[in-house]
């Protein structure tokens, strides 16, 4: 069990904060001050892949400026129609590295059990943004999930992903994490989310007493690709996690006209560390079809990569990859 501090973060209900979020992108636009005819490219309604943004992530985006780099992640364009060769439904291999419902083994050691489907925010670079939940979720409480982990005991950590683990709830989030703990050969817990950028009121003292009450040590890894997505609202959600003894990473994506320069990404880095985070993982774009204009070439993310290096400590630099389906680990690239 891990030690646990008494927590100051005390936000309103993230349930009424994720049911309040924008879903309709006029809405978005007239928020931000902001005409449709202004921007730099057509803006498009995808009803199988939906807008899908909280408030208090768009506070953070600057009104009046249509190339704002926190709205170019969110805002569906009538780009992502357009066909690119090498993007694809799924770039990463995830269907065929599935072995159950709801669990995705590709690495050895460690497991991935998608834990839910549902997201806060609908990132338009995801990788996910095809996978088809509604076939592949477990529909028996994850027992096959928990089943296969239990049967292979090579298996020593359990990545919990979705969608964004975060979002179920306390008690159901408790249950799983306890069937977890009971398997003696599981000796760490990674949870992959968005949630302590975009929906900070999640971090709450509920949450902190479900991670801090199980027997894994845990290991969060955070999602943030700008430095304006660290405010003093998400360190602050963040401090209490890191002073019960969680560790915290962050993986950001390689995102042409949000965060490919030298400048963004080291201010990100730093506001990262600040904030109690390292640096994890910079990740090139995964080619997933509607992404293909945010692919920042694999030649200029060598130099962004370079110009890290010389500018920052060795540990704000993250770790150039890409995913490549069917590789045994992540592929470094720098």
């Amino acid at each position: 069990m891990i030690a646990r501090t008494s927590a100051a973060w005390q936000p309103a209900s993230w349930q009424q904060e994720l049911a309040a979020g924008f879903r309709d992108a006029a809405e978005l636009l007239d928020a931000l001050e902001l005409d449709a005819d202004a921007l730099p490219e057509r803006i498009a309604i995808d009803a199988a892949f939906p807008l899908r943004v909280p408030r208090g992530f768009v506070r953070r985006m600057r009104r009046g400026d249509p190339r704002d780099p926190l709205l170019r992640q969110v805002l569906p364009l009538a780009l992502e129609s357009s066909d690119r060769a090498g993007f694809v439904l799924d770039p990463v291999g995830d269907r065929a590295a599935a072995r159950v419902p709801g669990l995705i083994h590709k690495y050895r050691g460690r497991v991935l059990l998608v834990s839910t489907g549902a997201c806060a925010i609908h990132c338009r670079y995801c990788f996910r943004r095809h996978y088809p939940y509604a076939d592949t979720a477990p529909r028996d409480d994850w027992e096959a999930a928990l089943d296969y982990i239990r049967r292979d005991t090579s298996i020593h950590e359990v990545i919990l992903s979705g969608g964004d683990p975060l979002l179920l709830s306390d008690a159901r989030l408790a249950s799983l994490l306890a069937r977890l703990g009971a398997i003696s050969h599981v000796a760490r817990l990674r949870v992959h989310t968005r949630l302590p950028v975009v929906l900070p009121e999640r971090l709450d003292t509920g949450l902190l007493d479900v991670l801090t009450a199980q027997r894994l040590p845990v290991a969060m890894v955070i999602h943030a690709n700008h430095p304006r997505e660290i405010d003093t609202v998400v360190a602050g959600a963040l401090a209490p996690l890191r002073a019960a003894g969680i560790a915290l990473l962050n993986q950001t994506v390689l995102l042409r006209d949000v965060n490919d320069d030298i400048e963004t990404l080291a201010a990100l880095n730093e506001s990262l560390f600040a904030a109690g985070v390292l640096p994890y993982y910079l990740h090139l774009l995964d080619r997933v079809a509607g992404a293909a204009h945010y692919e920042v070439a694999e030649d200029t993310a060598r130099g962004l990569l370079e110009g890290l290096r010389e500018g920052l400590p060795g540990y704000l630099v993250p770790r150039l990859v890409r995913e490549v389906a069917g590789a045994p680990n992540k592929v470094a690239i720098a």
